[in-house]
């Protein structure tokens, strides 16, 4: 039996084998998620077997937790044991024990970054990129999924969350301009953010506190659109800010979004007045759709946004056909990317999260 790991790109469009002290040494290559049995498996999380042509394998998803992290090849000796329930549960152990070393690998070198990330990013994306939590996560009612484009040169767009067994508390932000300073400016109130959070602090604090942090660190020059958001996963009960963002989206039952007006504020660093917190009781199976303008701002050769009606279809089309958020958000910066021609003139970030009555759980 051989195994080889294959990681996703951050681009989510390629599977790239990692290499490893001892193995081979040629180029190997590449597998596309969108076309390959093995994307196929990475999309779904499920395992798939190939008969041929070659060896045959098994395609294993692998994950450390709710993040997807690529797909193993599991190449096997007999065509029988593709169908081996023994082989596939062992499969599955091994895929959650080298998913969890493959995260605690990439915090101690840059081995499997290299593998992941095989274009150069920019000095202000590096900054970026160091804030961001994994890109999905969940307990047993939630699940939130995140992406950024580009991926290489993002600047000003930025996103968190923190889930207990409770609550969840989301933010999507978007700081000013297109440049190192922009970064600045989105590092500065996540980290307000975040201090105002582990202190306790509810939404309007934790407002203020990135307010007060952009006015005092940069004398009042900057300001950050941004949607912060606390969710009870007990009873569903959404409470929400937004201080000049795009609106958030609610998406139920399959249905049209919902778009939540209920809570806001000026943009953070130009001083808080009146500050308005919102709220919505979430039904199971709500979806939550946070981003930033550069989604629905991406415009085509004909200058077409791709607007939030088509955002909004996009994600009543997606939940229709049962793709969780991870393989939801992959597929939604896919097609703004498309929209503008492959390539972007603003940062685009999309938050999606996903509610279930804590009696159910999610696959």
């Amino acid at each position: 039996m051989t195994i080889t790991v294959h990681l996703v790109d951050y681009e989510q469009r390629l599977l790239r084998p990692m290499a490893f002290p001892g193995g081979p040494t040629g180029p190997a290559e590449a597998l596309e998620v969108d076309t390959t049995l093995a994307g196929r498996a990475y999309q779904q999380v499920r395992i798939f077997p190939a008969e041929g042509p070659g060896a045959p394998r098994l395609w294993v998803p692998l994950v450390d937790g709710a993040e997807r992290l690529g797909v193993l090849e599991v190449e096997v000796d007999d065509v029988a044991d593709l169908h081996d329930p023994g082989l596939r549960t062992q499969c599955r152990w091994l895929s959650m024990l080298l998913g969890h070393l493959v995260t605690l690998l990439s915090q101690y070198g840059d081995g499997v970054d290299r593998t992941r990330r095989p274009e150069k990013r920019t000095v202000d994306a590096e900054l970026i990129w160091s804030l961001l939590p994994p890109l999905t996560a969940g307990v047993d009612s939630f699940v939130v999924s995140g992406v950024l484009e580009p991926r290489h040169s993002v600047s000003g767009d930025a996103f968190d969350y923190a889930l207990s067994e409770t609550t969840a508390t989301l933010v999507v932000l978007d700081a000013d301009g297109r440049d190192v300073r922009s970064g600045l400016v989105a590092a500065a109130a996540l980290s307000a953010h975040r201090s105002a959070r582990h202190a306790g602090l509810g939404l309007v604090e934790q407002a203020r506190a990135m307010d007060e942090t952009l006015r005092r660190q940069f004398d009042g020059d900057v300001s950050a659109t941004a949607v912060l958001a606390e969710l009870d996963l007990v009873t569903g009960r959404l409470s929400y800010l937004n201080a000049g963002h795009p609106r958030p989206l609610l998406l139920r039952g399959g249905q049209g979004g919902l778009p939540l007006a209920g809570g806001g504020c000026r943009p953070l660093g130009r001083g808080l007045d009146e500050v308005t917190v919102g709220e919505e009781v979430l039904q199971p199976d709500d979806w939550l759709v946070l981003y930033t303008d550069g989604v629905t701002g991406a415009s085509d050769a004909g200058g077409a946004p791709f607007g939030e009606p088509r955002l909004v279809d996009f994600l009543r089309r997606e939940a229709a056909a049962g793709n969780p958020p991870p393989e939801t958000a992959r597929r939604l910066v896919k097609a703004v990317l498309a929209h503008q021609g492959g390539a972007l003139r603003d940062d685009a970030t999309v938050l999606l999260a996903r509610w279930a009555h804590p009696d159910r759980i999610l696959p």
